[in-house]
């Protein structure tokens, strides 16, 4: 007698439920992204900001996907928010309002990234976006931060219509520097960008911006195909491109899925409780039921491949970084954008003008045109 086999779910998006879950996913995502945005006014503090985040998406994850006819195996914060002024390149996520080095104050004028994401069933949309503290259609942004800000976006809409089938992960490459160029600012050297799938947000495709020779030979080139889908991370800066470990204490990790025999007790405590609350995606410390202690937990998961750690990057004092992360699929039909940055030309004035090229290129269509049928 032969037992049936099981059909495997269908991950891809090929499947509508799963699209639709990215969706999802995505428009929360963009929702708490605006909601941040408004709360980052001259005064604020960073951990207030990255509280407010993480609780919006956790509030809006929570009134969907509820019943039994459609319940998932998880939902929740697919990334925790991290506010980062200046020259912080990114992940900023204070462990508690005491901590004065991270927990900074921000003031009008201050060049800011705002980062998150959420997740239904292990389908991940994360989003970040660049904007300067009190600015206004009345007071835009001009001269170095308006370049900085629109060459973040303007890179980020070109390598969009650069992810297509045929073309190659260099080609993404290419078109980045080539934006940064006519803006007079720099990509950050070896910044990489990565396929998804289900639970999963660093797949083995990469795309490096500004990558150093050694780099270069370090990231595998490949073609883009139909049903892939991408976390595209852009990040500019108005220095040289290259940022430095900074002082600020590293707050998110996540679980590699790898094993190892762990000898101190307070590094099983804090797996099993990252495990627990955020499963493969990545963690803020804050969340932690205790995040003063751990410290050391945190240390010897990292050294022997247990998790990763965000660390924290900056560039010198006074060198501004942008940033515009989008979560994008490529389907038959072109590409499709799951979360998306909101940039407003009234508000982020630059004066630069891009060639002919470029202009055509990002002002053209993300939807695959259909060829016309012959009579």
């Amino acid at each position: 007698m032969s037992t049936k086999e099981v059909a495997k779910p269908d991950y891809s998006i090929n499947n509508s439920d799963v699209v639709e879950k990215y969706r999802t996913a995505g428009s929360i995502s963009n929702k708490a992204l605006s909601h941040v945005k408004s709360l980052a006014v001259e005064g604020a503090k960073v951990f207030d900001l990255c509280q407010a985040g993480d609780e919006f998406l956790e509030e809006e994850v929570s009134k969907i996907y509820n019943s039994k006819k459609n319940k998932v195996e998880s939902k929740g914060i697919a990334f925790p928010t991290s506010v980062s002024p200046n020259a912080i390149a990114d992940h900023l996520s204070p462990i508690s309002a005491d901590d004065e080095a991270a927990n900074l104050t921000l003031k009008n004028g201050d060049v800011v990234k705002i980062r998150l994401g959420a997740q239904i069933d292990g389908f991940a949309s994360i989003v970040s976006d660049t904007i300067v503290v009190g600015s206004s259609k009345s007071a835009p942004v001009t001269g170095k931060n308006a370049d900085l800000l629109t060459a973040a976006y303007k890179a980020s809409e070109a390598a969009l219509r650069v992810i297509k089938p045929g073309n190659k992960n260099t080609d993404v490459t290419k078109i980045v520097d080539k934006v940064a160029a006519a803006y007079g600012v720099k990509p950050l050297e070896g910044m990489l960008s990565h396929n998804q799938e289900r639970n999963v947000l660093t797949g083995p495709n990469e795309i490096i911006i500004n990558p150093s020779d050694d780099q270069k030979s370090q990231v595998s080139p490949f073609e883009f195909e139909v049903g892939q889908v991408f976390g595209l991370d852009i990040l500019m800066t108005a220095g040289e491109g290259k940022v430095k470990p900074s002082q600020i204490r590293t707050t998110i990790y996540k679980l590699t899925g790898n094993s190892y025999q762990l000898k101190l007790r307070s590094s099983h405590l804090v797996l099993n409780e990252i495990k627990r609350k955020a499963s493969q995606f990545p963690f803020s410390i804050k969340n932690l039921d205790d995040p003063t202690k751990g410290k050391t937990g945190l240390k010897e998961n990292c050294t022997h491949g247990t998790m990763i750690a965000y660390d924290m990057y900056q560039d010198k004092d006074g060198e501004n970084i942008a940033q515009v992360y989008v979560t994008v699929a490529i389907t038959k039909n072109g590409l499709v954008k799951f979360t998306s940055a909101d940039f407003d030309q009234e508000v982020v004035k630059s004066d630069v003008e891009l060639s002919d090229e470029l202009k055509q290129l990002i002002s053209s269509s993300l939807k695959v045109k259909k060829a016309k049928k012959e009579n």
